[in-house]
């Protein structure tokens, strides 16, 4: 993953909103959520939902799908888990100690 899209996804999560909406559709599984309960769930107004789903949708983190009359949300979980891997990729990359020597501070 490139360091833009990773910047990108986490500040769109930044926002608490967006944060909510991400973790409820995370919770929904891969069945997604429809824009109506999660409006239900999240008590916003749905404009401002739409405002906050779009820039999630803008970052990758989620698609809407149009089941006959309803809009699905539903969580990209591969988006998700390559943005934890980004994260994670370099842990203790640069530590000292793992079978090197590290002086007490």
């Amino acid at each position: 993953m490139k360091i833009d899209d990773a910047a990108a996804r986490l500040e769109a999560l930044g926002n608490r909103t967006r944060l909510q909406i991400y973790r409820a559709l995370v919770r929904a599984g891969h069945s997604g959520m429809p824009v109506g309960r999660l409006q239900d769930r999240l008590k916003i107004p749905a404009s401002t939902l739409s405002h906050h789903i779009k820039s999630l949708v803008a970052v990758g983190l989620v698609s809407q799908i149009r089941e006959s009359t309803t809009l699905v949300c539903h969580a990209n979980f591969d988006a998700m888990r390559g943005l934890v891997d980004f994260l994670a990729a370099e842990c203790c990359a640069d530590e000292i100690g793992c079978g090197g020597s590290q002086s007490a501070a």
